[in-house]
């Protein structure tokens, strides 16, 4: 076990410091140079690292640990479907465009198209976001089973402003009206600052793998522009679910 160990850090090592020779790897990872050869070895021999062809030896991963990444957690694929569609949004609204992912519980900020306006909201990359207080935690969490909503609604529900909905009854009812909407509001609910518009991307099996918002200053929307916007944005999530695989259900006829 403690050799499997040993390997999985060295490949962890040798991924931050890349290219990098076993000596340089030995004295960043405080092991001795024959253990650190013998993992390199084993990677070397799975197809997960390949030498530079430089004197001394150096190190570098293969293209196996990107395709296992893709596999892990789909997000370069839907990256590379996204911002496409994202772009054309903001070239549309000219206002800031996130991306965000379900992670577990939370919802993570993974992508960010910036508008032109000198005004504008800026959020780190990483950014853990409310489930229930930003228009993406919403989108999403209306999106998702309702055992996942009543274990999310189970919990304290921190208020953040004074908009914030902190009740689980009235959280469930706008989830409702998500659902119905086909996309999520924000009026200054997380910060005061900020306001949005979210709508889930849905994948193949019609569970919710990120959303796609428009973002601006509170002082710059009001609720009518918010809806138009949501048109907007529930438009491009349409398009990027349905790249993704995903297909709506057909309406029965009727008559």
């Amino acid at each position: 076990m403690q050799n499997v160990l040993n390997t999985l850090r060295v490949l962890e090592e040798l991924a931050a410091r890349q290219p990098v020779g076993v000596a340089e790897l030995a004295r960043a990872m405080e092991l001795p140079k024959s253990t650190v050869q013998r993992a390199l070895g084993t990677l070397h021999t799975a197809g997960w690292i390949k030498q530079t062809g430089a004197t001394p030896t150096r190190w570098t991963l293969t293209t196996k640990a990107l395709l296992i990444g893709r596999q892990a957690t789909g997000e370069l694929g839907l990256r590379d479907v996204a911002v496409p569609v994202m772009e054309e949004l903001r070239r549309s609204v000219d206002e800031t465009v996130h991306l965000a992912v379900p992670e577990g519980e939370r919802v993570v900020l993974v992508e960010r198209l910036e508008t032109t306006q000198p005004v504008r909201i800026v959020l780190p990359l990483g950014q853990n976001l409310s489930g229930h207080a930003s228009a993406n935690g919403k989108a999403i969490l209306a999106a998702r089973s309702p055992e996942a909503i009543e274990r999310y609604l189970a919990q304290d529900l921190t208020r953040f402003t004074a908009t914030t909905i902190d009740d689980a009854a009235a959280l469930r009812t706008e989830l409702d009206t998500v659902r119905a909407r086909g996309y999520a509001l924000n009026q200054g609910e997380w910060r005061e600052d900020v306001s949005a518009v979210a709508a889930p991307v849905l994948g193949p099996d019609s569970s919710p793998v990120a959303s796609v918002s428009i973002n601006m200053p509170t002082s710059r929307c009001d609720r009518e522009r918010l809806d138009s916007l949501g048109e907007h944005v529930r438009a491009a999530a349409r398009e990027i679910s349905t790249a993704l695989g995903y297909e709506a259900p057909r309406r029965a006829r009727t008559g």
